[in-house]
This record gives C-alpha cells, structure tokens and sequence, in this order.
C-alpha cells in the first residue's frame, strides 16, 4: 500500500508552496477564495491527467481549512507502476493525486461526493481573458497545450462550494461526509486507481455515490439527468490486418491488407445493424485506419482502431465477440494470415443512475432550484468512469447528473437557427461560469443534505 500523507498546517504550506513554484506567474488561491475566482484560476492553469499536483493541493487545503480529515496521494503507487509498465518510465510530474476528506458528524448514512480534477491536450480558442495558455507533457510523453475542455474547473469549483456549504450547515444533517477529488478521468483510470489502493478498504465505506457533470447542451440554472442507465461502456479495439505486400502493378501477387481491412470495416457494420436488437443501443465506430506509405507499393499491414459503446454487459460481449468473429473471417476469406486483435482491458464500465437514488435527489433538487428547471433526458453514448464506484463488491448505489453550463441566452439562440452550440472536448467550449457554479452547488447540497436526513424522516 502506497504511504499517504495526513495533511498538517506544516504539510498544507509545503504543498501550497510547491504549487507557487510551479505557477509563478499567478498565486496559488487560498482556501475560502471566492467561488468564482477559483474558478477563473482552475480554468486558466489546467492540468493534464495524473500530473494533477497543484489542482489536487488547493481540493486538500480547501478540505483542511474546513476541518476534514484529508489523505493524499492516494492512486500514486498504482499510477507509477501502471506508467512504468506501459511506457517504460514514470514521466516527471506523474503520479496519482487522489483526494479524500471525511468528515464524521454523528450517526448516519456515509455520502461520498466526487469531483474530477484532470484537464484536456486541447489548445484553446474560447477568446476568454482568463484562456488557459498551459503547454504540457502527458503522462505518455507528448508535448500539447492544454485545457479544461470538460469542465472539470466547475467540477472542482461546485464541489468545494458544496463542502462549504455542508459544513455551514452541519448542524442540519448527521452522518459522514467523503469528498473524493479524482484525478485521470479522461483516461478513464483515475477511478480504478484509487479504488485498487483501498479506496473502500481504508476510508468510510459510502451508503452513495454522487457526482455532477456539465452539459455542453443545456442552458445554466438547470440540471438535467437520466434514471438507471446513463453513460455507456467504453472499449477500445486495435485490429491489426496481416496481408502480403508488394508492387501495386501485380495486386495479383499480394494479399492487400487495405482491401481486407475496409472489407472489415463495411461487415462490421452489421453488426448493430443485423446482431443487436433494434431497441438496444450499441456503436461500433472505426476511427482510424492506417496502411502504406507509398502510392505504388501495396503494404503487408494495417491498423483499425475502433470504438465500442454499449450499456449492458450482455451488449457488450456480443459486439466485441462480433468483431473478433468478422476480422478473422474476412481475412480467411481472402487468404490472409489471421489478424490480431487486442481490446484494451482498461475499458470503462457503463454508468448506471440507481433508481430509487435518482428520485430521492432530484426530488430534493427540484425543491431547490425549480421544477421548471430539472428535466429527464435520454442517456448518451459517452462514458464516465465514475462507474467504476458502483461496479466493485460492495455494490453501492451511484449517481452522476448533468449541469447545465451555457448562457440561456446562446442556448436559445442555437436552438433558433443561430450558431451551433461548441461540444464537450471543444476547444471553444466555454461554460457560463457564475451561474452554472451557483447551480452546482446548490444541487449537490440539496442532494446530498436528502440522502442525510432520509433515516431521520423515515
């Protein structure tokens, strides 16, 4: 197990130091810094995943100040030794960054609240004055701008404004409250990282799971969210295809691998076309294919790298024995050597909105902010490993909701012909910080303050 630090006066400094060195052109903001100004702060001065050092200090002071009891570091050992064995080294500056806070106000269900901390390799062209200008190295060692393309500046930002706010109110819940700040969201480890080093071993084990997510297509000051499934599983699927290269004059001499791979790519097709029931969501996307280097010469390889989003696991295993299935008999087909076929075992696992949960919270959100201003929508395709907190043996019940970030203004606009709305991951992306924030923590809190207080009303 990876040695921790439980954060001193002494250790917070050190730590907030550091984190002065490493951005010298702003100082680091101090704990009970005005929402919106950390915000501005997170924003400008993103971090890439597992090299989440200064964001991951200012979550464990803000818990400190507060009265938590903070662990750092957790997800280091795990980090480092999963870097070495996939690249070879561990890069400066990697490492494993996880938060947790808990605070013990009586008897009570245990809530756990999370936030994500890592930004995007984005370059970003929002035009706002407090525009990142971060260029860093990924964990993988490739040099790119970065930004907070995600939004998980307003992720860190709600959920140190909801700590403050349970913690001004802990004379109205009992219980046990756990922050957890994650890093690696975006590779879809960080979950699994702190989860394999006693997440639930070593700290209060949750009654609930909670986080929150912006929504590039939904207005501020509403919330929006899906019951039972929500986000999808994620697999990743390389194909390498074995032909016989040669002259592209004598195609009669060769076995070309383009040909068999675009053959896979059009039979793989069918199969959420002719194999997945039409009312089951499923998405096979091949993103790219590489092959050659010449116009004349006929390659003796190529690479299909693919995508697959599914939601349950039965779903799941037929598309990716469904792949493995049609690439190998494509190639028999055309005399081709067998390809390989490997899929990531580092796949995220689809999110699931428990139910009962999900009533309980948006009941209270609905008191919070407005009926008028929570809505159910349809899952989507993308993924989220905050999945990962409700698929181990403890079975915990979870739930992550949407919060709207854009100006209502620009959102009515798009929906009236104008400008389409920037995605997630968009280096255009900008959310309406101030009242997406206020939103933010609004809704975590009244979420969170329901779950506490459910026994006593029961």
């Amino acid at each position: 197990m990876v040695s921790r630090l439980k954060l001193t006066a002494c250790a917070t400094a050190l730590c907030m130091m550091l984190s002065t060195l490493a951005f010298a052109q702003q100082s680091v903001p101090e704990p009970g810094t005005d929402l919106v100004e950390l915000y501005t702060w997170l924003h400008a001065n993103p971090e890439l995943s597992f090299k989440e050092s200064t964001s991951a200090s200012i979550m464990a002071a803000e818990l400190e100040a507060l009265g938590f009891t903070v662990t750092t570091g957790l997800g280091d050992e795990w980090t480092r030794a999963k870097s070495q064995r996939d690249e070879g080294t561990v890069r400066d500056g990697v490492g494993g960054y996880g938060v947790v806070g808990v605070y013990e106000n009586g008897e009570g269900p245990t809530i756990l609240i999370r936030a994500d901390m890592d930004a995007l390799p984005v370059p970003e062209q929002t035009g706002l004055d407090y525009a990142s200008e971060v260029v860093s190295t990924t964990w993988t060692g490739v040099e790119s701008p970065v930004m907070h393309a995600c939004g998980h500046d307003i992720h860190m930002t709600s959920w140190v404004g909801t700590a403050r706010e349970l913690i001004d109110t802990k004379d109205d819940w009992s219980g046990t409250l756990v922050m957890l700040a994650q890093p690696a969201e975006e590779l879809g480890l960080g979950a699994k990282a702190l989860l394999e080093e006693g997440l639930y071993q070593d700290f209060p084990l949750p009654d609930y799971n909670l986080a929150l997510h912006v929504s590039a297509g939904t207005p501020a000051g509403t919330v929006a969210y899906s019951s039972g499934y929500a986000l999808a599983n994620v697999d990743s699927v390389d194909i390498l295809v074995k032909g016989v290269g040669g002259h592209g004059a004598y195609p009669h001499t060769t076995k070309d691998p383009i040909v068999i791979g675009s053959s896979i790519v059009m039979a793989l097709q069918t199969l959420v076309s002719r194999n997945v029931d039409p009312q089951t969501p499923a998405v096979v996307t091949v993103g790219s294919f590489t092959a050659g280097a010449k116009h004349n010469i006929i390659s003796d390889g190529a690479e299909l790298l693919l995508t697959v989003r599914s939601y349950d696991d039965a779903t799941r295993q037929l598309l990716l024995d469904g792949i493995t299935r049609i690439a190998k008999a494509q190639a028999e087909a055309f005399g081709a050597p067998e390809p390989e076929i490997s899929i990531d075992n580092d796949y995220t696992p689809s999110t699931y909105n428990t139910p009962a949960l999900t009533e309980k919270a948006m009941t209270a959100i609905r008191a919070a902010i407005g009926k008028d201003n929570v809505k159910e929508v349809t899952p989507v395709m993308g993924g989220e490993d905050f999945s990962q907190y409700g698929r181990t043996e403890e079975d915990v019940p979870g739930l992550i909701f949407w919060l709207g970030a854009i100006n209502p203004d620009t959102y009515a606009a798009a929906q009236n012909g104008g400008d389409p709305l920037p995605s997630l991951h968009s280096p255009f992306f900008a959310p309406d910080a101030p009242p997406t924030i206020k939103t933010g923590v609004s809704s975590m809190t009244a979420a969170a303050l329901a779950l506490f207080n459910e026994t006593a009303s029961e």
